[in-house]
């Protein structure tokens, strides 16, 4: 057996493991951090601050008294307050003078605990609002009316005489006034597009709009397993030529999940790749899902559009939107789940989120980006869950101190983590068994 064929195995699997470390890392180091600081704020002082558990790789002391390590198993982190039994702030030790009492996570006010354990999940929040808020104003939005930018690289079937600053005016004779092309163009593999250029008005001849070109890949689709890249052209389906991505959508459709043999066009070669279309559970309004055949494949325009800065406060504003969106969908995701209405298929454990990591990572900084602040907002919202254990338990016990006027036993305490314990283990179990066996 040649032992070289394992070498780019190795080397996909120790890029994912370092995508998904650095991702975790991120989004865990935040998280933490929130807890942190405004512990710090509200009085109650830090021992202990680690990004990771286990073997301590380094550490060091600030002129605060807090020790900050890293730790040799980078899946996961906490914060040690004064006077905690363990990490995960479960008891007391013992061990503190009555003067520190106030300095603990346990002696401080009710209001200085709450706000020191929502700051986790708080700051995840922050964090996807602001990586939503700079991918925003990184790629800025289309000017009005669609000016047309640089062309992408596409092969020579799909050249054009199109050029950056031209304005769109109509299409096939039709006037564009913005809104779906869909709607206006017919399916022809030329078009005749009317622009304004330098003044003057004429007609250049231009591919199909939308061309059959590959512009992302979904994280463990049928195209992701099928190591289709960004930049491929698909030419053929079944041995019929496409020239449009609508009519992949069509074909995938009809196929209902038959096996399609693709040609593509790769960096000026030729490949053909055997795809199986996949059943998946999309949003559709109402909060309701829909389920589609789809090989995991996103398309784009031919052409660059001319972009225009967003202001900061509409691009704020647009990402908190975006923050809510991951939410919502995600708690409808998780409810249609529960009720068996859709597969768990959707719901993706450490083993599918690292592969997703590595996916995205693949794709360039962007992706890898909008996807920590994705999961970010997944983690904040999970946290938030009133699971002992989990911020969203803590908040609960300090929900029945406001109540009740006293603190509830530390025994029973002590039973529901527990019993939080076993059940996010249990959970997590089973999502290993989905993404590893259920759904691979």
């Amino acid at each position: 057996m040649d032992l070289m064929q394992f070498v780019p195995m190795f080397g996909n699997f120790a890029f994912t493991m370092v995508a998904f470390v650095v991702a975790l890392s991120v989004i865990v180091a935040i998280h933490e951090y929130g807890h942190y600081i405004v512990g710090r704020w509200c009085g109650i002082h830090a021992e202990v601050f680690s990004l990771g558990f286990g073997p301590v790789l380094w550490s060091g002391s600030d002129k605060r008294g807090t020790t900050w390590q890293l730790a040799a198993l980078p899946l996961g982190g906490y914060v040690k307050f004064l006077g905690d039994a363990n990490a995960a702030s479960v008891g007391t030790d013992g061990a503190v003078d009555e003067g520190d009492l106030r300095r603990t996570m346990h002696g401080a006010p009710l209001w200085a605990r709450a706000a020191t354990v929502a700051a986790g999940p708080i700051f995840n929040f922050i964090l996807a609002i602001a990586i939503f808020t700079g991918s925003l104003m990184y790629q800025g939005r289309s000017v009005d009316p669609l000016t047309f930018g640089t062309l992408r690289d596409l092969p020579a079937g799909y050249a054009t005489d199109l050029r950056a600053g031209d304005v769109m005016l109509a299409v096939e004779g039709v006037p564009f006034e913005g809104g779906n092309l869909d709607e206006l163009v017919p399916l022809k593999d030329r078009l005749d597009y009317t622009v304004l250029r330098d003044g003057d008005e004429i007609t250049v001849e231009g591919p199909y709009f939308l061309p059959p070109a590959v512009s992302g890949v979904i994280p463990r689709s049928a195209a992701d397993d099928a190591n289709l890249k960004v930049g491929d052209v698909i030419t053929a389906i079944d041995g019929t030529p496409v020239f449009a991505f609508n009519q992949i959508v069509e074909i995938v459709k009809a196929a209902e999940g038959a096996p399609l043999n693709m040609q593509i066009m790769r960096d000026g070669r030729v490949l053909d790749v055997v795809l199986t279309p996949r059943a998946t559970d999309e949003p559709a309004p109402g909060g309701t899902f829909v389920r589609k055949y789809r090989i995991g494949i996103t398309g784009q325009l031919f052409f660059n559009e001319q972009t225009e800065v967003v202001g900061i406060g509409e691009a704020l504003w647009m990402g908190a939107q975006g923050l809510w969106t991951t939410m919502t969908t995600s708690l409808s995701a998780m409810k249609h789940i529960i009720l068996g209405r859709i597969s768990t298929c959707n719901l993706s454990g450490p083993v599918g989120i690292a592969e997703t990591s590595g996916s995205m990572a693949s794709q360039g900084a962007q992706s890898f980006l909008w996807f920590i602040g994705a999961l970010s907002a997944g983690v904040g919202l999970i946290n938030l869950f009133p699971i002992p254990v989990l911020d969203g338990g803590h908040l609960m016990f300090y929900a029945y101190e406001a109540v009740a006027k006293r603190k509830p036993s530390e025994r029973a305490v002590r039973i529901f983590m527990f019993a939080g314990l076993s059940l996010i283990l249990a959970m997590m179990s089973f999502t290993i068994l989905n993404d590893t066996f259920l759904c691979p």
